[in-house]
């Protein structure tokens, strides 16, 4: 990144923006709105401070920093969305005794002028529009589970009020369902990436939405493993001399919405394809439990899903023991 750029942390929540601009050796913090109203009032205070182009640096907080994000990497400014962990470790590194939102941004923005982290590359309007209909569809599916598992203690008075809601959820879901499938065919890009994944067994259409929907895709991810630790999905190593070596563990330093539309589909590849029954076997052979097993085989499918796209060609089943 330009080290000329002025640092810019954002501690990001629901409802505001904890904002600290690093100025030299100086912050200067301001707290906005997180709404279109605040983000103009943002411009205009980055503008009072005569500062034409930042370096904005903020956690992965879900849907709470899309909008901020988009705005200011739209009005040309640099946007660096970082991992939550590294961000706790950069605080304990700087010996941080307090955590208020304030102390957070500024910490952000102190993180920023000595890591000067990648730029994050905001997605296309087809992607946004996928996101934003995936994560609807991963709130509808919540909801219905959360009803149907009311059935079981239901009394007869709310009966019919919960079989309306049942059965709005299921319209309502495949409406959703459509729009997802309509997004991917009218979009050139998206539907040629679709149809590679797809190649790959085990792979449904609802966990190839959420890969393309959350950043499988992304040019900024070059190699494969950037992609595996960017869902969380890096094996944790715990050795240290001679007496200490744990097994190896999931990081789990990562996207959590794609490891939870990676579980089922790997324990589906593991005991309904060739490829994976043969990979399940072999990690069996090798003593290898059960539930590490399917960890793997999360991490295999990343692996695959990246490796198809990057290739451009559909998956081989002789490349991978089938």
């Amino acid at each position: 990144m330009n080290a000329d750029l002025t640092p810019l942390g954002i501690d990001v929540a629901k409802a505001k923006l904890d904002c600290a601009l690093l100025v030299g050796a100086k912050y200067r913090t301001k707290v906005f709105a997180n709404s279109a109203p605040g983000f103009a009032q943002l411009a205009a205070w980055l503008t009072q401070h005569g500062v034409e182009h930042v370096h904005v640096c903020m956690e992965a907080t879900g849907i709470y920093g899309d909008s901020v994000a988009l705005f200011l990497a739209d009005a040309g400014h640099v946007v660096s969305v970082i991992n939550p962990a590294l961000a706790k470790a950069h605080a304990q590194s700087l010996g941080l005794r307090s955590k208020t939102d304030t102390i957070d941004a500024k910490m952000l923005a102190h993180f920023c002028r000595e890591k000067r982290p990648s730029a994050w590359q905001p997605p296309s309007l087809a992607e946004r529009r996928l996101r934003a209909l995936v994560q609807r569809h991963q709130a509808l599916i919540a909801m219905q589970t959360q009803e149907k598992n009311r059935l079981e203690s239901l009394r007869e008075e709310v009966r019919e009020s919960l079989d309306t809601h049942l059965a709005w959820l299921a319209t309502e879901l495949e409406r959703i369902e459509a729009a997802i499938r309509q997004t991917l065919d009218d979009d050139p890009t998206l539907r040629g990436k679709r149809d590679l994944l797809d190649s790959i067994p085990g792979l449904g259409e609802r966990t190839i939405a959420t890969l393309l929907a959350f950043g499988l895709g992304d040019e900024r991810f070059t190699q494969a493993r950037q992609f595996v630790a960017f869902a969380g999905l890096s094996p944790r190593l715990d050795e240290s001399g001679s007496s200490v070596k744990g097994p190896a563990r999931m990081s789990k330093m990562g996207h959590a919405f794609l490891r939870r539309a990676l579980y089922m589909p790997a324990m589906v590849t593991c005991h309904r394809t060739a490829w994976g029954q043969r990979f399940h076997q072999r990690l069996a052979a090798r003593g290898k439990a059960p539930k590490l097993i399917i960890g793997a085989m999360m991490r295999k499918l990343a692996q695959v899903a990246f490796g198809v796209l990057k290739s451009g060609k559909p998956f081989e089943p002789a490349l991978h023991g089938a």
